[in-house]
């Protein structure tokens, strides 16, 4: 009898549930954009195209000023650091306007809800140069850029710790030479951290910067950061002096993905004077 009953017990136990699968990885749109798309790839050798002809002008017009603002500059009314008789250079961020991080976003992507973690970012750094890719258009500017006598410098918050490993990936996408303290500058050069306007600085005083790229505003100027809101930031770059710039001396790369563009809700973004909405329409 007890092993009948033993027996009837186990058959009818009930069976443990089901491992619930993990949800299906996807891909978000700023990411599908930003390194899948035509269109990005498109709008970056634009970019480079653009950078490329406009450094050629300035050579031939010998500029007077650095794109760099000075020290006492203000985005209402910017001033340059002189050029003088320094040889001539152009300045780069790295992620995301000579880089594509596609490893590191791969593996964000494969792993939705996670936040941003920066011992992630850091081992990244350390071990992430086989797995990212030039940015469209780049490899050839930097070539051509260089062919004319220009040096090529990276100005990059990625950490002055791991400098060998970021040289690594610039130069092995193609982008290089990188050298630490004359063409590549990194958080913890200066007492500034993530700022980069003091090294910005250093550069422009060895340097006349005619032209500078980035994916994010402070990647010209840590002015854009200061406190300033998402509809200031726009409205600075829409008006006077600063519209003339863009596209004459500072060169956007579109990123989508992640940074300080991605900022702002409702209030921020839409104007009272432009919130349509059908049912408020009459026929």
């Amino acid at each position: 009898m007890l092993i009948a009953a033993l027996t009837l017990s186990a058959c009818t136990a009930t069976p443990p549930p089901a491992a619930i699968p993990p949800p299906a990885a996807t891909v978000p749109p700023g990411i599908q954009y930003l390194y899948g798309s035509g269109e990005a790839a498109a709008a970056s050798q634009q970019t480079w195209r653009s950078i490329v002809s406009y450094v050629a002008r300035q050579i031939a017009a010998s500029p007077q000023d650095s794109v760099v603002l000075a020290p006492d500059a203000t985005l209402a009314a910017p001033k340059w650091v002189p050029c003088g008789t320094k040889p001539k250079a152009v300045v780069f961020d790295v992620d995301e306007t000579v880089l594509l991080n596609l490893g590191f976003e791969y593996d964000d992507s494969a792993h939705p809800g996670r936040g941003y973690d920066e011992k992630r970012w850091q081992a990244w750094e350390r071990t992430g140069a086989a797995y990212v890719a030039a940015t469209p258009g780049s490899v050839r500017a930097l070539g051509v850029i260089r062919q004319m006598g220009v040096a090529v410098i990276f100005n990059t918050n990625r950490s002055a710790a791991n400098a060998d490993a970021t040289r690594a990936a610039i130069e092995g996408a193609g982008l290089g030479p990188a050298v630490h303290g004359e063409t590549l500058y990194l958080s913890g050069d200066d007492a500034m951290g993530s700022k980069k306007d003091g090294r910005r600085a250093t550069i422009a005083a060895r340097y006349c910067v005619v032209a500078m790229g980035g994916d994010q505003l402070g990647d010209f100027s840590d002015l854009f950061n200061s406190g300033l809101t998402p509809a200031a930031r726009r409205e600075a770059v829409l008006r006077e002096p600063l519209i003339t710039v863009f596209g004459a001396g500072w060169f956007t790369l579109p990123n989508p993905a992640y940074g300080t563009a991605l900022k702002g809700g409702i209030d921020d973004i839409f104007p009272a004077d432009k919130r349509w909405s059908p049912t408020e329409q009459t026929p």
